[in-house]
C-alpha cells in the first residue's frame, strides 16, 4: 500500500502542477502531511516526481507516438500524469515489475479518472511494452 499511496501522491502532486503549482517540492510536502504519508511513501513519491520532471519531455513524447489520433493536449491531465508516472518507472526504473506498474497505473485511474480511462491508459501502455526495451536505449541517448 505505501507503494500505491506514493504513485497517488506523485500523480497529485503533478496534477497541481499542470494548474500552475509552481513547486513540486512545496506541494508533495503538503500532501504527505494530509494523507499522513510513511517516510517511504514519501521518499517514493519524490524519486517519481523528480523522475517525471527531469524527464517529461521524453515522456511526452513517448505517450504522443502510442497514443495515436491523440493530441497530448487533448488527454485528461489525471490519465496524461498517471501514465508519465508509470513511463518513468517502466523506462528509467527497471526495479518495479511491468504487471505491477501497469496494475497500479489502471488502479489508481479508476479511483481518479473517467470511465474509459483504465482501458486507454492500458491500451497505451501495451503498446509500450512491446517497444520497452527500444525505448529504454533511446532514454539513454536523450540523457
Amino acid at each position: 500500500m505505501t507503494r500505491r499511496l506514493a504513485r497517488e501522491l506523485a500523480m497529485k502532486t503533478l496534477f497541481s502542477c499542470e494548474f500552475g503549482h509552481d513547486n513540486s517540492e512545496e506541494m508533495l510536502i503538503q500532501l504527505c502531511e494530509e494523507m499522513q504519508a510513511s517516510f517511504e511513501a514519501q521518499r517514493f513519491s519524490e524519486y517519481l516526481v523528480q523522475g517525471v520532471i527531469s524527464n517529461q519531455l521524453f515522456l511526452d513524447k513517448a505517450i504522443k507516438t502510442y497514443a495515436m489520433e491523440w493530441d497530448l493536449e487533448r488527454i485528461a491531465f489525471v490519465d496524461k500524469n498517471i501514465m508519465r508516472i508509470t513511463l518513468y518507472e517502466l523506462i528509467f526504473s527497471e526495479n518495479t515489475p511491468v504487471a505491477v506498474a501497469i496494475n497500479e497505473a489502471l488502479e489508481i485511474a479508476k479511483i481518479y479518472s473517467g470511465n474509459e480511462a483504465p482501458r486507454f491508459i492500458n491500451g497505451i501502455l501495451g503498446k509500450v511494452i512491446k517497444d520497452l526495451p527500444e525505448l529504454r536505449k533511446q532514454s539513454l541517448k536523450e540523457n
